[in-house]
Formats: structure tokens, sequence, C-alpha cells
């Protein structure tokens, strides 16, 4: 089937594609509580710390948890650091949630409890890189800023660049493509980072995309060659059963449940384990701060 000779023309209809994308967003778009006017630049950040690697379905329970409990960063920053590992729940990556109440003192302590509203200042929170801190500029204070996930990167390798996913790691030439794309408005900036993230996470999928139902399959170059597939990725193989990750979460999981320090190694959930094995995890999560050894009691463990 003949596709569109718009696709042809590179860069030519950036500015058009934007506009498209910020009409499509503007209809289509999720309502999320962290896209609504009151969330604010905390509970934005929040979302962005919490969406890192985990699904929308499962951050939508634990964000609106999280922001009664702790509505502000001084709120976080005065809750002690075992309650918030529980709060977290099972939300993956528990290093997470203590970045996030680092990142809460630190506002506490250097922006006077206020989210700082450039990149340069949000970079200086602990644990907050390049997207998370352009993607809070943006949405939270439409800051003109290049957000890229991995949707934005995939809409754009496939419509700019006429192939099926962006590289493994990103590079100069993709930043400076995608910075083409940002256009100089801020609200319109803001519009289409957050149009290109909903294209790719909805239509754009990484697996099955709807080309069909695309707003900018007319300009899609990689549509327009017939999609041809990413070549196959060496793959390694990884067994998550018995691995160090899945014994670490099995302790925080004991952890969380209980309110008291607990024997960790003489508990019976845990006896399949070999000792060698959770003693290095459970030094692992000491030494990442995500657990403690309970004073009063040697051998007994505590978030």
């Amino acid at each position: 089937m003949p596709r569109s000779s718009r696709a042809d023309r590179p860069d030519a209809d950036a500015r058009e594609i934007v506009e498209t994308v910020a009409t499509w967003f503007a209809r289509e778009g999720r309502s999320l509580p962290w896209r609504a006017k009151g969330a604010g630049a905390w509970g934005i950040l929040v979302s962005e710390v919490m969406l890192q690697q985990t699904p929308v379905s499962r951050v939508l329970p634990a964000w609106t948890s999280w922001m009664e409990w702790w509505p502000t960063p001084a709120a976080l920053a005065a809750a002690s650091p075992g309650d918030v590992i529980r709060a977290w729940g099972r939300l993956g990556y528990p290093r997470r949630a203590q970045r996030l109440r680092e990142c809460a003192v630190a506002i506490e302590r250097d922006f006077g409890g206020v989210v700082p509203d450039t990149v340069d200042a949000l970079r200086t929170l602990p644990g907050v890189g390049e997207y998370t801190a352009a993607a809070v500029a943006a949405f939270a204070y439409r800051r003109r800023t290049v957000v890229l996930d991995t949707n934005v990167r995939r809409v754009l390798a496939r419509v700019a660049g006429g192939v099926a996913d962006a590289p493994s790691h990103l590079t100069v030439a993709e930043r400076s493509r995608a910075d083409r794309f940002v256009p100089e408005d801020p609200e319109l900036a803001a519009a289409w980072n957050v149009g290109a993230m909903e294209l790719g996470a909805l239509v754009c999928t990484s697996r099955a995309p709807r080309c069909d139902e695309c707003p900018v399959s007319t300009w899609c170059r990689w549509l327009a060659a017939d999609c041809p597939p990413a070549p196959a990725p060496r793959r390694v193989s990884q067994t998550w059963e018995g691995s160090d990750r899945q014994v670490r979460g099995r302790i925080m999981a004991l952890l969380r449940a209980s309110d008291r320090a607990t024997n960790v190694a003489g508990h019976a959930t845990l006896a399949d384990v070999d000792p060698g094995q959770l003693d290095r995890c459970l030094e692992g999560l000491v030494d990442d701060g995500l657990v403690r050894v309970d004073s009063d009691e040697r051998g007994t463990y505590a978030l």
C-alpha cells in the first residue's frame, strides 16, 4: 500500500507532528491524578519516581495512598525510613523509596520545602536523573525541556528515523533529533512531551503498534517502509528462581509484614535459602540502607 510522501521529508513537518500529537493527547490522553492541576510539583515528582519500570496500574493506588500520607516533602522527610519502605509495598526496587525520602529531606533543607523548578536544581536531588528532572520541570513548571523516556524514543525512532525502535543507549544524534521536535513555546512543549509519551504507551507500542489509530501515521517513516523489524537482541538468560534478587525480595516482604525486629535467618519462610546466600543478601540490604540490624539483639533485622 503506497504511503504519503510526507514521510520522506525529514523534520520538515516537525511542527505539524507536534501540534497533531498535542491535539490527540488533549482528546485521548488518560486522566491520571498526577496530571490534574492540583497535583503540584511534589505529586509529579512522586509519580515519576514510582513510574520507573513500574506500570501505571500498579502505581495508581500506591501514589494515591502516598499523597494522603505524605502530601508534602516536609511530611515525607519527617517519616521514618522503615515506614517509607513499608508503604512502598510491592512497587519493586525499594531503593527508589529510600531515594524519594532523601529527595524530600534535600528539598526541605536546601529549597525551603518547595520542589525546585529548573533541570539543574532538580538534578542536585538524590536519585534524580536527567529524565526525571526534565519531566518535572516540563510538567510541573512548563519549562521547555527534552523529555526522553522509552516511549518517546520509540515514537521518534519510528516517525523520524524509520526504524522499529531506539538504540539501547541514548546517542548524541538521537538527543539532537528529539530537541528539534520540542517547540519553543513552553505550553506546547509540555503538551508534546506528555503527548508523545502517551502515544508510545497506548498506540505506538513496542510489540503490537496500532498504526491504523496513530494520529501521525501519515508522517511515519517506519510505516512508509512497511515496518521493518528491529534486529533481534542478544538475550542473556537470567534465572529468577533462587536468585539474590528474589531472596532480597523475600526478606523485604518478611520485614514489611512485621512491626518488630525479626530473626531473618531463623524464620521458617526462609528455611529453604542457603545460609551463605541469605547472609550475602542481608549484608547487601544493610549496605543499601534498606534494612537495619536491630541494636538490641544480634542477628535480628528491621526496616
